[in-house]
């Protein structure tokens, strides 16, 4: 009888102990960025731009693309968000429109594409060059699309009341679909990672030579969130093209003193 009741508790210990780690697994994400990297967005996220066409999101992502989630009413966060992303599309050494484009989509479901056209005509004015009627576009949706991009990219934001809190961050596309990196930030972001996320984004398409070497001496530290120097690789680098530089050297020598020694013979 002892045995049975021990077992009876073990058996019962057990059961909660799944049932409470299945809770956890279900339970819906908090307030915040979830990053999933390597992941792709579905075919059939379908949003209406500012001129209130509809548009299949992934069909849409012809260059790298930065992704900006707010609202566009927003009283807090999303304006200096915005106005951060301007300034740094301003000086960025890549054009918008032919390098890469924007994609800015509202949160919330209420908001429709007269007011996305007026929030573009406001930030586009900030960026002196690139395309940006082309490059930089402005997208509202019905709720299910929208949540179902946000739980896509990872991006959690609670309602309340009329308002929203939400989390900040640029998230950067591959031309595929493929998510490939998270910018964090609220006022400000640097030209330098901005630039570096895209060349990553385009998944080794990129013609230009100087983006490749960057590309290969600068990594992402995701513990810092931003771009440094990556001194393994580049000093591996080195250290390997001396040592080539040295037994090429060396080989040269001998063979030279074999030359000689023939030739006096």
């Amino acid at each position: 009888m002892k045995h049975y009741i021990l077992s009876l508790i073990f058996v019962l210990a057990l059961y909660n102990s799944v049932r409470a780690v299945s809770e956890i697994n279900t339970a819906p994400p908090q307030l915040g960025v979830y990053e999933h990297l390597d992941h792709y967005l579905s075919d059939d996220l379908i949003f209406t731009d500012e001129r209130f066409e509809k548009v299949n999101l992934k069909e849409e992502l012809k260059l790298p693309t930065v992704l900006v989630l707010v609202y566009y009413e927003c009283p807090g966060l999303c304006s200096p968000l915005l106005n951060a992303l301007a300034n740094t599309l301003d000086k960025v050494d890549i054009d918008l429109g032919k390098d890469f484009q924007v994609f800015t989509v509202s949160f919330s479901s209420s908001e429709k594409p007269p007011l996305a056209m007026q929030k573009k005509k406001t930030y586009t004015k900030l960026v002196s060059h690139g395309d940006t009627k082309k490059g930089w576009k402005f997208f509202t949706g019905d709720s299910a699309t929208i949540n179902k991009l946000l739980d896509e990219v990872g991006f959690q934001v609670k309602k309340e009341g009329d308002q929203y809190v939400h989390p900040t961050s640029l998230i950067v596309l591959s031309p595929k679909g493929k998510i490939t990196r998270y910018l964090y930030g609220s006022t400000y972001f640097l030209p330098f990672d901005l630039k570096m996320a895209i060349v990553e984004a385009q998944e080794g398409r990129w013609s230009q030579t100087i983006n490749k070497v960057l590309n290969y001496c600068f990594s992402y530290d995701p513990k810092g969130k931003k771009y440094v120097f990556n001194v393994t690789k580049v000093s591996g680098s080195i250290i390997l093209l001396l040592a080539l530089s040295l037994l090429f050297t060396m080989v040269f020598k001998r063979k030279k003193k074999s030359n000689q020694k023939i030739n006096k013979a």
